[in-house]
């Protein structure tokens, strides 16, 4: 992890490792709360980080249908399904969904390119159906 902090040009530090080691380990994208829970931090400290590591692309910012942002490490693109009732999340890839979107924007009178794009399903998994 200072290997990447340092690639992307920040100071590392011992908050700033223990944010991205929680995003590492985690399987789902975790609000500033969820972090500053696990890591006993200043919640104004996990706040600066946060927007520093978005920032520079080191996280990006979901939408979970939720009051608070949540974030996730930036490593591969993907899309997330999301259970209303029990804020279950699941990532999943597509090609077909990408080559639609793609052949949106061909469609486009007014658009050329996508610079970036996001997909969140929301519904009822298995246990709360």
């Amino acid at each position: 992890m200072q290997k990447l902090l340092r690639e992307y040009g920040h100071k590392v530090t011992p908050a700033r490792l223990a944010v991205l080691n929680i995003f590492a380990r985690s399987k789902s994208p975790l609000a500033a709360e969820d972090v500053q829970k696990k890591l006993q931090l200043d919640l104004v400290t996990v706040y600066r980080t946060l927007a520093v590591f978005e920032k520079s692309g080191i996280l990006i910012r979901v939408n979970l249908g939720k009051d608070s942002a949540h974030y996730e490490l930036a490593r591969n693109h993907h899309h997330h399904i999301v259970c209303t009732n029990c804020d279950r999340v699941e990532d999943f890839r597509n090609e077909k969904v990408e080559k639609i979107l793609a052949s949106i924007v061909r469609r486009s009178s007014k658009f050329i390119k996508i610079r970036e794009h996001s997909l969140e399903l929301f519904g009822l998994c298995s246990n709360c159906v």
